[in-house]
């Protein structure tokens, strides 16, 4: 297959782009390099299956040669990001959105969104399942990133509804791994910089408020077996729960607190740091665990990394820097 990923210079599209190359799939990559970087392209960049293609994704995309599948995961996804482009994010979500579902019709290829956690907002159950609405301020600093995402999700289910576009939707809940920036302002890279550096870790609140962590590897594979999934029409319809066009959790479902999750980086560094205590943001979820129940039914997937290991190989990947 041919696959076009939107944001395959991010972290967690080049381990994607990396993984589809080396089972003999083709990919281009499309990304506009406003947070994406191409050193983590430099491990494939010369592979003869692979294309770079610098654009904006909320202008129209014009990719050469054949499309079978595009994957759409440009977007800010940390809050440092989100927060410092927060119209580049809404208009990624809307217009880049509209834009790949556009090439994706064009071409006959098979869709996949990548959503996220955040759809859920601060959330009142946990853990979260996917038939759960959500509880976001769509007006707070954070709504531009969950509402991006929430616009995308109702739009590629339109298109698949009107267009009968074979779609997917991935709620992607916090990943971590080699390839994280050192100052995305994401909970594991953040904690791991500074204990490197011997700063303080930085918790905001309490640290009460807990995440469930998955790691890059464990999450490229549920991914690339979402893409791949064949729909069988006879035993499910479209709009059934079990539909592989219904968004699909994907994450780690062991849930841990963020004070924790610090003590256990100190632990694995081996570091003399200390924890520093911060007002907690506004709007900052005080839970979020996914329900995996559907992803282990339809794609016989679940996390095998335990999040020691992952830490471990992450902190080894800072440490190289």
């Amino acid at each position: 297959m041919r696959v076009v990923i939107t944001g395959g210079a991010g972290f967690l599209g080049s381990h994607l782009c990396e993984r589809l190359l080396a089972a003999g799939h083709q990919v281009c990559c499309v990304d506009s390099l406003i947070t994406g970087r191409l050193e983590n392209m430099a491990a494939f960049a010369d592979h003869p299956g692979f294309k770079f293609l610098r654009h904006d994704v909320t202008k129209p995309i014009k990719v050469e040669g054949a499309v079978d599948a595009v994957m759409h995961f440009a977007s800010p996804a940390s809050p440092v990001d989100y927060l410092r482009l927060p119209i580049q994010t809404l208009k990624v979500g809307s217009l880049g959105t509209h834009n790949t579902l556009g090439l994706a019709k064009a071409r006959g290829a098979r869709f996949l969104l990548a959503s996220t956690s955040e759809v859920y907002g601060d959330p009142e159950v946990s853990p979260q399942a996917e038939g759960y609405w959500g509880r976001v301020n769509p007006v707070g600093p954070r709504g531009v990133y969950d509402e991006a995402k929430r616009f995308a999700e109702a739009l590629t289910l339109a298109y698949h509804r009107t267009h009968s576009l074979d779609t997917r939707i991935a709620r992607i809940f916090n990943s971590y791994g080699p390839r994280m920036r050192p100052h995305d302002g994401r909970v594991i890279s953040n904690f791991i910089v500074q204990a490197l550096q011997g700063r303080d870790l930085t918790i905001y609140g309490e640290g009460t408020q807990t995440r469930s962590f998955c790691y890059v590897s464990d999450l490229v594979e549920g991914i690339i077996r979402l893409l791949f999934h064949n729909a069988v029409k006879e035993e499910t319809s479209p709009e059934t729960p079990e539909a592989i066009h219904q968004p699909v959790n994907l994450g780690n479902p062991t849930e841990m607190s963020i004070v924790e999750t610090a003590a256990l980086i100190l632990r694995l560094t081996r570091s003399s740091s200390r924890i520093a205590h911060h007002p907690l943001p506004v709007d900052d979820p005080k839970c979020r665990r996914p329900d995996i129940s559907r992803a282990r039914r339809l794609l016989t997937w679940e996390p095998c990394v335990s999040l020691e290991e992952g830490l471990d190989r992450t902190i080894h990947y800072f440490r190289s820097l």
